[in-house]
C-alpha cells in the first residue's frame, strides 16, 4: 500500500464516471474521503448511497467548499480550475490532481510492472484514433486497452487484476490540465481547433494543455504535418534526450514522418537510412472508411505502434482488423445511386470540415446548437462540393446565413422544427435534392441536444430516417 496514501485527507471533487472509482481506490489506499459534488439528483443519491456503506464521506449539493483538513483534491476532469474549490484549495496550498493523475503515480501499484502509455489528444480524431492503435498492438501480440476519455477507466486499467504490456490513452484537454506529472512513452497531437474554450479561457491555455501530452516523452512526439500548432507544441515540450519528432502527412511523407504514397501508407521514420528509404505499412484501402481524415487517424495510431517497436505487418492486420463506432462517417445505405453517410459526432466545425472533405457532391444536413461557432469558414471551403443543405436545430440561422453570404447559388431548406420527427423530414428533403452519385451527409457541425438526448440518438433517428427511403 503506498504510504502517501495512508490516513491522508483526500477530497474527490466530483461524483460520475470518474469521482466513484476514484473515491474507491484511494479509501482502499487507505485515506480518508470525502467526496463533494454539486448536484444532489437521484443518480447522485444513488451514488452516495453505494459509496457511504465503505465509510466514505459524501457531501451533495455543495461542491465549492473546501472539507477542513484536505490534504489533496481529485477532481472530475470537466470541473473548471475557477471553481472556488479550487481557489480555496489554491490558498490553502492544497494539490489538485485529476483522476489521470493519480491513475498515472498508481502504476505498478504492489510491485507489478508498470505498463508505458501511447498518449492520444487532439480537437477531433482522439477515440478513433486510439481504437485503431489499440487493434495494432493487439495485431501484434501485445496486451492492451482502450482506455483513458474512451469510457474505459485508467484507474481500472492500472489498479485492476489484468496486467498490460502497453496502454492506448485517449486524454481530453481537461484530463490534461490535471495531469502535471503524465510522462507518456510516446504521445500525438492529431490536430488543434477552437473547442472548450469557455472552460479554459483562451485558445492559447487550450493548446497549452494539449500539449502537456507532449511532456517528458520518451521516444516518439506524432505530430500533423497540416495543422503546424501541433509541430509548435512539440518544440516547446520538454522532453528526454534523444526523443524523436515524428509527422504525418497526407502527402508524400519527408525524412522522419508518415505518408501516403501511390495509395499506400508509408513509414519513413523508423526505417534505416531514413534519408533514402521508406517501409510500406498498408494500403489505404486498409482503412475503414478510408475518408482523408481518417487515413491521417491510421497514421498517427502507426506512428505511436512503431515508436513502440510494432511491425508493419501488425500496422496493417491492426488496420484491417478496426471497426469504427458508430456515427463516425458510418455508410448507412445506397437509395436510388445516393449513398447516405452518418457523421452525427461531428459536432463542432473542424470535425464537419474533415467530413466534408470526403465527398465530391454532397447534400448537406446541418444544424443544432452552435456552442459559439461561426460558419463561415466552413462553408467558404466546402461550397464546391455542395449540391444542397438541409438545415434543422436551434441555430441553423447561422449556417443558412454562412450559406447565403459564401454559396449563394446552393439550394437550402430551412426547416422551421426543432422535435426528433425533424430528422424525417430532413432526409426527405436531402433525398429530392440529390442526384445519382451524390452523398447525402449528417455532419451537422453542432451539438445535439436542441433535438436529441445525444449525438448517438441523432445519428439513429437519421438511419432509421434512411431505412424508411429503402422500404
Amino acid at each position: 500500500m503506498p504510504s502517501e496514501f495512508t490516513g491522508k485527507h483526500v477530497t474527490v471533487a466530483g461524483l460520475g464516471v470518474s469521482g466513484v472509482p476514484a473515491a474507491k481506490v484511494l479509501h482502499g489506499l487507505g485515506a480518508h474521503v470525502t467526496v463533494v459534488n454539486d448536484g444532489a439528483d437521484e443518480r447522485a443519491r444513488a451514488q452516495a448511497a453505494e459509496l457511504e456503506p465503505l465509510g466514505v464521506t459524501v457531501r451533495l449539493g455543495d461542491g465549492d467548499t473546501l472539507p477542513e483538513g484536505t490534504e489533496l483534491i481529485v477532481t472530475a476532469p470537466g470541473w473548471k480550475p475557477t471553481k472556488p474549490l479550487f481557489t480555496a484549495a489554491g490558498q490553502a496550498g492544497v494539490p489538485v490532481w485529476g483522476d489521470v493523475e493519480l491513475a498515472w503515480r498508481l502504476r505498478g501499484l504492489d510491485g507489478r510492472k508498470a505498463a508505458p502509455w501511447l498518449a492520444v489528444t487532439g480537437t477531433n480524431g482522439k477515440t478513433t484514433t486510439v481504437q485503431m492503435l489499440a487493434s495494432i498492438l493487439k495485431a501484434a501480440g501485445l496486451r492492451t486497452a482502450a482506455v483513458g476519455n474512451i469510457g474505459v477507466s485508467l484507474l481500472d486499467a492500472v489498479t485492476g487484476e489484468e496486467e498490460y504490456d502497453v496502454l492506448a490513452v485517449e486524454l481530453s484537454s481537461y484530463q490534461l490540465h490535471w495531469a502535471p506529472s503524465l510522462r507518456a512513452h510516446s504521445a500525438a497531437v492529431l490536430n488543434l481547433a477552437p473547442d472548450h474554450l469557455d472552460w479554459h479561457g483562451s485558445m492559447e491555455a487550450y493548446a497549452a494543455d494539449k500539449g502537456r501530452i507532449y511532456e517528458g516523452n520518451r521516444v516518439a512526439c506524432v505530430y500533423n504535418v497540416a495543422h503546424k500548432a501541433t509541430e509548435d507544441l512539440v518544440r516547446a515540450a520538454d522532453v528526454e534526450e534523444g526523443c524523436r519528432a515524428i509527422g504525418f502527412t497526407l502527402g508524400t511523407p519527408g525524412p522522419s514522418q508518415l505518408g501516403v504514397v501511390e495509395g499506400l501508407l508509408v513509414d519513413r521514420a523508423f526505417v534505416e537510412d531514413r534519408q533514402k528509404n521508406a517501409q510500406e505499412l498498408a494500403e489505404v484501402s486498409d482503412v475503414n472508411p478510408p475518408a482523408p481524415h481518417n487515413i491521417a487517424n491510421a497514421l498517427a495510431a502507426a506512428g505511436l505502434a512503431r515508436a513502440f517497436g510494432v511491425s508493419a505487418a501488425a500496422v496493417r492486420d491492426g488496420l484491417r482488423a478496426f471497426t469504427p463506432d458508430a456515427h463516425r462517417i458510418a455508410h448507412v445505405a445506397d437509395v436510388d445511386g445516393v449513398a447516405y453517410v452518418d457523421d452525427s459526432k461531428a459536432t463542432n466545425t473542424h470535425a464537419t470540415e474533415a467530413s466534408l472533405a470526403a465527398y465530391e457532391s454532397i447534400v448537406w444536413i446541418a444544424g443544432g446548437l452552435a456552442k459559439g461557432a461561426t460558419f463561415d469558414e466552413l462553408v467558404t471551403g466546402a461550397a464546391k462540393r455542395l449540391r444542397g443543405a438541409v438545415l434543422i436545430g436551434a441555430d441553423r440561422a447561422l449556417i443558412r446565413e454562412a450559406l447565403a453570404r459564401h454559396a449563394p447559388e446552393v439550394p437550402v431548406v430551412d426547416l422551421d422544427r426543432t422535435d426528433t420527427g425533424a430528422m424525417l423530414q430532413a432526409v426527405q428533403e436531402a433525398r429530392r435534392l440529390a442526384r445519382p452519385g451524390d452523398t447525402v451527409l449528417l455532419a451537422p457541425a453542432c451539438a445535439s441536444m436542441d433535438m436529441f438526448t445525444n449525438y448517438n440518438q441523432r445519428g439513429d433517428a437519421f438511419a432509421q430516417a434512411v431505412r424508411e427511403l429503402g422500404a
